[in-house]
Parts: C-alpha cells; sequence; structure tokens
C-alpha cells in the first residue's frame, strides 16, 4: 500500500510590511520580514494514479470552491513544467483563518509542491518547482521552503534565512473579512516609475551576509527593528474595518505585550511577548473575553 506522507503548513506572518509603489502592470512592489508561525494547516499525500483534494477541518467551509483551491493549481502548475508527474491523493486539514493575512492557501499550496518534490525526485531549488510556485501565487515561493527572510518585489526576490530567534507570540483573529484589493485600493500607493529597479537593502541578520555581528541577534533585537518599521496596510485595512484596530487594542492592553501589529493586509493580528507562558496566559485572558475569536498561541520564527 503507498504510504501516505504528511506535510505542515505553517501560518506565515509579515513582522513588517512596506509598500514601496503601484507597477504598471498593476502589482505593487513590497518589502517584507517574513517569518512563520507554530500553528497552520496540515496536508496529506498519498501517491497515486489520480490526483485527487479532500479539505476537512474546522475552517474547512470557508476555504472556498474546490476548483478554485491553490493546492489544485499549484499541483496543475507543475504538472505542465514537468513531464510525467506522478500524481496522488491529498488530504487538506484546515485550522486556519481563511484570506486573513496569514498565508494560508500559499502555505497548502507550498506543502503540495514539496509533497510532489519529494515524489518525483525533484530538486527544491529546479527552476521548474519555483516556476510552478511563482505562476500560482505570489506569496507560495517564499512558503516554499519556511524561514524566516526578506521578502521583496511581488513576493519573488527572498533573501537568504535570517537568523531569528524563536519569538513568543499570540495570534488572533476577529472572524471579519477585509479584501486585499479593497486594502491596497485604499492604501493608494504611488505608481513607480518606468523602468524601477528595486533596491536591495542589507539583510541584517541573513546567513552568510553579515560578518561584523559576533553573535545572534535578539529577541529585543528583533523587536527594535520591527518595531522601527511598520506594517503600510495596517492603517488602510482598519480605515475600512474598525475591528481590526479594537483587536490590535485588545493585544496592546494584555500583561507583558511587547508589540502588536497587524500580518500582511489582515485581518489577523499578532502580538510578541517576553515568554511563551506570557503568550499562553494572555491568550487564556483573551480568549474569556473574546470567546468568537480565533486566538492562538505560538511562537514565531522558521516553519
Amino acid at each position: 500500500m503507498p504510504t501516505a506522507r504528511v506535510e505542515r503548513a505553517p501560518a506565515k506572518v509579515n513582522l513588517t510590511l512596506r509598500v514601496l509603489g503601484r507597477r504598471p502592470d498593476g502589482y505593487h512592489e513590497i518589502e517584507s520580514l517574513v517569518v512563520f508561525a507554530g500553528v497552520g494547516d496540515t496536508l496529506t499525500f498519498t501517491p497515486g494514479k489520480n490526483l485527487m483534494l479532500k479539505v476537512l477541518g474546522p475552517t474547512a467551509a470557508l476555504a472556498g470552491d474546490l476548483a478554485d483551491n491553490l493546492v489544485l493549481k499549484a499541483v496543475r502548475a507543475l504538472g505542465e513544467r514537468y513531464e510525467g508527474l506522478r500524481l496522488g491523493q491529498f488530504v487538506l486539514s484546515k485550522h486556519l483563518p481563511v484570506a486573513a493575512g496569514v498565508g494560508g492557501g500559499s502555505a497548502d499550496a507550498a506543502a503540495a509542491l514539496r509533497h510532489l518534490a519529494r515524489q518525483n525526485h525533484i530538486r527544491m531549488d529546479d527552476a521548474r518547482l519555483l516556476d510552478a510556485a511563482r505562476s500560482t501565487g505570489a506569496d507560495i515561493p517564499v512558503c516554499l521552503d519556511p524561514q524566516p527572510r526578506m521578502m521583496r518585489g511581488i513576493g519573488e526576490i527572498l533573501s537568504a534565512p535570517w537568523r531569528i530567534p524563536p519569538l513568543p507570540a499570540l495570534l488572533i483573529n476577529p472572524r471579519v473579512a477585509v479584501p486585499t484589493k479593497e486594502v491596497f485600493k485604499a492604501l493608494g500607493a504611488p505608481s513607480l516609475a518606468p523602468g524601477h529597479a528595486s533596491v536591495p537593502i542589507q539583510d541584517e541578520w541573513a546567513n552568510g551576509t553579515d560578518q561584523s555581528r559576533s553573535c545572534e541577534p535578539s529577541c529585543d533585537d528583533v523587536i527594535a527593528y520591527v518595531t522601527d518599521r511598520n506594517n503600510d496596510l495596517e492603517a488602510p485595512a482598519i480605515a475600512l474595518n474598525p475591528t481590526i484596530g479594537q483587536a490590535l487594542d485588545a493585544l496592546r492592553l494584555l500583561p507583558g505585550c511587547r508589540l502588536a501589529r497587524m500580518s500582511g493586509s489582515g485581518a489577523t493580528c499578532f502580538a510578541l511577548f517576553p515568554t511563551r507562558r506570557a503568550a499562553q496566559a494572555a491568550a487564556r485572558i483573551l480568549r474569556a473575553a473574546r470567546p468568537t475569536w480565533w486566538i492562538r498561541p505560538t511562537v514565531l520564527g522558521g516553519g
């Protein structure tokens, strides 16, 4: 009998997000420090002749039509680039909130590509695999190898992994929807000049890029770095749905909260804490006050 394998699809969290401007094709150039959480979806794969997908789990009902699922789109994109691709059955267990700024669908698609790369002996740096990821969704390349990175362009330019320590955190989603397109529209980013080229910035803690640092960054170093930078989409998202602002206020009032911010285009928000115990205690307090919200204590870093 074929052996079933399980891949985690960890939540993607944008610690920072700078919008540089709008390109002529309508996409936006960004610069974002991305980390991954200890919570996420799971994707089980069993080799077989036919491609199949079943979606289960507590947030499965919100995941949309099966035909639009990014798992299937990513698999088909790889099949178009890799002749004779061996397929099988996928079972997706959805736990992350949907369309919530934590890249749930992108993480699921990336997990599917990792499954097929293993099944078909495809290297993770194979151009066909990377092209399938890019063509399916802007966030999928960074989710292929879920490690802290700086992400640029529209998501296709990735730094080497950053040496970031585990960050105790609390993820919350007030269960409101804020369409990404509407958030970018409300931001009103200026058009980029013709021929604009992204100018790389110094990768503060990327592996092998900073020989001047004698030690790994501490949690204090990372929090100071993130505090000095914003999520440019936070203000327009709050303007569209003030509940996000209420969620951030609730996080900032929790004992031990060192920083609270929205991830991606929302509505999921995160708070950083000094210890895992402090994050867990904060989760208990917030669950008592907001029983209908999605609330998860976790650790941010590599997936």
